[in-house]
């Protein structure tokens, strides 16, 4: 196959964590040919689709661990298959970019994850249609309900709707004597929506990303344990990654959602469980291959292979 991979800048990739990298490996091996194409390189031009793409070797060396031939402006149509793999903030240039696959769609071409499901599934709010899985939540720009929410809650986490990585996640308690500050830094005169989650105490053994690839789950999540006094497991953050066997619970909302996000379109999701709480779902591009597959010896990056081919075929 000739696969198109949509990504941040190559030099930017720290590959000994990088699952997009992992990816390439996994199918260079397979003896599938890589091209890679930046955000800014995609284009509606001429009624198709297209890019600004170069050829993709790997070096098989830490640095540089890539070569490229010179970009060629190609339609996306001419691929096999293309992975939207840029990493957030999913901003306006994010949602442009899903525009352009979606058309380049209507083409012929065949993208993963679905642009139309990466743009209808909120990494935060998509919670919502699985209540049953979610811990209390509130989401509003509304100052007074968010100190509602922490008066009844009395310990909650607040986190911007376009945050990642951790960024901006703050833990609230309701004698906190900064509370007010937190609130009106993050809703920006109510410019801005928060989403309020209740506190899980859990959050101590790991906020725990679980893999679905084609609907079902790797057997192994891999919880990111927040280092000493802080609160946020996130790896950007300075959590410890360590990968564990799915518990009864994980594989419960497993199973449920699978099966569900796959047919809307969505090949590789990571869901983050803290305890029993569903409190996310990341759809732009997952993350944790890695640090699974070295932890555990299961090939993560195979069984995404495994589920690709099977979908283009």
């Amino acid at each position: 196959m000739r696969i198109a991979f949509v990504a941040d800048p190559l030099s930017s990739f720290k590959i000994h964590k990088d699952s997009t990298y992992a990816m390439m490996v996994e199918a260079a091996k397979r003896g599938h040919d890589l091209y890679f194409v930046p955000q800014e390189g995609l284009m509606w031009k001429g009624g198709r689709v297209s890019g600004e793409i170069s050829r993709l070797s790997l070096s098989g060396a830490k640095d540089p661990w890539y070569l490229t031939a010179s970009p060629t402006e190609t339609p996306l149509a001419e691929f096999d298959v293309v992975l939207m793999r840029k990493d957030p903030p999913f901003d306006a240039e994010y949602v442009a970019s899903t525009w352009l696959l979606e058309l380049a769609q209507k083409d012929g071409a065949k993208v993963f994850n679905d642009p139309r499901a990466i743009r209808d599934h909120s990494e935060k709010l998509s919670i919502a249609k699985y209540p049953q899985f979610s811990p209390p939540t509130l989401v509003t720009r509304l100052p007074g309900q968010l100190q509602q929410f922490i008066d009844t809650h009395r310990d909650v986490v607040l986190k911007p709707l376009d945050g990642m990585g951790g960024e901006s996640v703050f833990r609230v308690t309701s004698s906190d004597p900064n509370r007010n500050v937190i609130v009106e830094t993050l809703i920006r005169d109510g410019a801005k929506s928060v989403m309020a989650q209740r506190y899980i105490p859990e959050i101590r053994e790991g906020d725990k990303r679980i893999l679905l690839i084609a609907g079902k789950a790797v057997p192994h999540c891999l919880a990111r344990i927040p280092k000493p006094g802080e609160t946020r497991g996130n790896l950007a953050a300075g959590g410890t990654g360590v990968a564990k066997p799915l518990s009864r619970r994980d594989l419960e909302i497993a199973n449920a959602l699978g099966p569900e996000l796959a047919r809307a379109g969505l090949l590789l999701v990571g869901l983050d469980v803290i305890g029993d709480y569903l409190t996310e779902i990341n759809v732009t591009s997952p993350t944790c291959f890695r640090e699974i597959t070295e932890q555990t010896g299961f090939n993560v990056a195979g069984m995404f292979l495994d589920a690709l081919e099977a979908a283009v075929k």
